[in-house]
C-alpha cells in the first residue's frame, strides 16, 4: 500500500505554467513518489507518471476522456462528437475506422507523397535563399494530407488550410491571442470540412476507399451515418495530427544540429541503416517535448496500490515525465538514439502520443504515420544542401506545445 502525497500549496497552476514540461516529473522526484495530489485551476487532480501508471491509465476501462481536458483544449484538438469523446463499444467501433485508414501500407504510402512534395519544393526553397523548416513542414504535410485524403484543393487555398490546422495545435495549450486565433480558425476549418462531407454525400465523385469517402460513408453503431458535424470533426481529426508532425520534423533537424555525436552514429553506427534511422526517430520522439500530460476521468471507482480512486476523479498522466523517467531511460536527459537498438518496447514506456493498445483505448494510431514521415524527413535532412545560420534555437519549456524559438531556419548557398 502506498499513500498519495499532497502538495503543500493552494493551487499548482502558477508553478505548472512557470516550469512547464518538467513540472510533473520534478514534483514526483521531490516527493519520492510517482503519484501526488494537488489542485490545478482550482480543481483537485491526481498526477502520476511511469510505466506502471501508464498501464493503469491505458487499461481500456478505468478512465474516460470525457471532461478530462479544459474545454478550449478539447475544442481545438478533438471537439464534441469525436472518437476521443466516446467510450466503450461506441469508441471501439469509431476507432476501428481510424485504424483501418492508418494501418498497413498507409504510413509508407503517405510518406511517399511527403517525400515527393519535399523534393519538388526544394528548388523553390533554394531560390529564396532560406527557409524556416517548421513553416515549410506544415505546408508540405498539409498538402500531402489533402492529397492522401482525396481532397482536391486549389493551390491558392492551401495556405488557409495549413494555417488553420497549425493554429489548432499551437493554441491547444495556450492562453490569450494564440488561443483566440486557434478557436477562430478552428471554426473556419470546420465549415470547410463539413462542406467537403456535404459534397461527397450530394454525389461529387470521391476516390473509392479514400479517407474522405470512408468518413462520409461511415455508419456508427446505431446504423446511421455520422452527422455532418461529426464527420467534419473526424476529417479534421485526420488532417490536424498529420500537420502536427511538423513539430517532430523540426526537432529532428535540431537533433542533427545539436547532437553531432548522434548524427555521426547515424552515419556509421552498429546495425543496419534502417535500424539506426528508426532508433534516431524514436529518440527524437522521446527526448523532445510534444505534449506534457494527458487527462482522464475515473469511469467507476476502483482501488489501486491501496488507494481509492473515486468515480469522476480527475487524473493527469505525465507523458513528458514518463519519457524522461530514469527508471526506464538511463541518463534520460542525454540524447542517445543507441538506446533504442536494444529497446524492447512495452507500449507503456515510450509514450509521446499515448500508451497501451490502439483499439480498446485512446492511443493515437497516428504514431505509425509519424514514424514513417520522420524516417523520410531524417533522410532528406541529411542530404539537404543547406546549413543552420546563427539563430535562437532555444526550446521554451513553458509553452505547450513548444518549438525552437526560430522554427529552425535553414540557409542555402547561392
Amino acid at each position: 500500500m502506498t499513500s498519495i502525497p499532497r502538495l503543500a500549496t493552494l493551487d499548482s497552476t502558477p508553478a505548472f505554467l512557470r516550469e512547464g514540461y518538467p513540472w510533473l516529473g520534478n514534483r514526483c522526484r521531490d516527493l519520492g513518489s510517482d503519484m501526488f495530489e494537488t489542485r490545478l485551476m482550482g480543481r483537485r487532480v491526481l498526477c502520476m507518471m511511469g510505466e506502471e501508471a501508464a498501464r493503469r491509465f491505458y487499461d481500456g476501462k478505468s478512465f474516460s476522456r470525457v471532461g478530462a481536458m479544459p474545454p478550449t483544449t478539447l475544442r481545438l484538438l478533438q471537439d464534441k462528437g469525436s472518437v476521443q469523446a466516446l467510450d466503450g463499444a461506441a469508441h471501439a467501433h469509431r476507432k476501428q475506422l481510424f485504424l483501418d485508414l492508418l494501418a498497413g501500407d498507409a504510413p509508407e504510402s503517405f510518406a511517399d507523397i511527403f517525400e515527393r512534395r519535399w523534393r519538388a519544393a526544394l528548388p523553390e526553397w533554394r531560390g529564396r535563399g532560406e527557409v524556416t523548416l517548421h513553416e515549410a513542414a506544415v505546408r508540405l504535410l498539409c498538402e500531402s494530407a489533402l492529397e492522401w485524403c482525396g481532397i482536391a484543393v486549389a493551390e491558392r487555398d492551401v495556405p488557409d488550410r495549413a494555417e488553420e490546422l497549425a493554429a489548432m495545435v499551437a493554441g491547444a495549450g495556450a492562453v490569450g491571442p494564440k488561443l483566440v486565433r486557434g478557436l477562430w480558425l478552428r471554426r473556419r476549418a470546420e465549415r470547410w470540412a463539413r462542406d467537403q462531407i456535404d459534397r461527397v454525400r450530394r454525389g461529387r465523385p470521391a476516390r473509392p476507399g479514400s479517407p474522405l469517402a470512408r468518413i462520409a460513408e461511415f455508419h456508427d453503431l446505431d446504423g446511421g451515418p455520422l452527422t455532418r458535424e461529426e464527420a467534419g470533426v473526424e476529417l479534421l481529426n485526420l488532417l490536424r495530427p498529420i500537420v502536427a508532425i511538423a513539430r517532430f520534423v523540426t526537432f529532428a533537424a535540431l537533433a542533427l544540429h545539436e547532437h553531432g555525436d548522434a548524427a555521426e552514429w547515424l552515419e556509421s553506427g552498429p546495425g543496419e541503416v534502417r535500424e539506426r534511422q528508426l532508433a534516431f526517430v524514436q529518440e527524437v520522439r522521446r527526448f523532445y517535448p510534444f505534449f506534457p500530460v494527458i487527462g482522464g476521468r475515473v469511469r467507476s471507482a476502483f482501488e489501486w496500490r491501496g488507494n481509492e480512486f473515486a468515480d469522476g476523479d480527475w487524473v493527469l498522466l505525465g507523458l513528458h515525465a514518463t519519457n524522461h523517467d530514469a527508471r526506464l531511460w538511463p541518463e534520460p536527459h542525454r540524447f542517445d538514439p543507441a538506446r533504442f537498438l536494444r529497446w524492447q518496447g512495452s507500449g507503456y514506456d515510450l509514450i509521446p502520443q499515448g500508451a497501451g493498445a490502439y483499439l480498446p483505448d485512446h492511443r493515437c494510431p497516428g504514431e505509425w504515420m509519424t514514424i514513417a514521415v520522420l524516417r523520410r524527413a531524417l533522410a532528406l535532412l541529411r542530404i539537404m544542401p543547406g546549413h543552420l545560420p546563427e539563430q535562437d534555437l532555444r526550446v521554451p519549456l513553458d509553452r505547450f506545445p513548444t518549438l525552437p524559438n526560430s522554427g529552425v531556419r535553414i540557409a542555402f548557398d547561392r
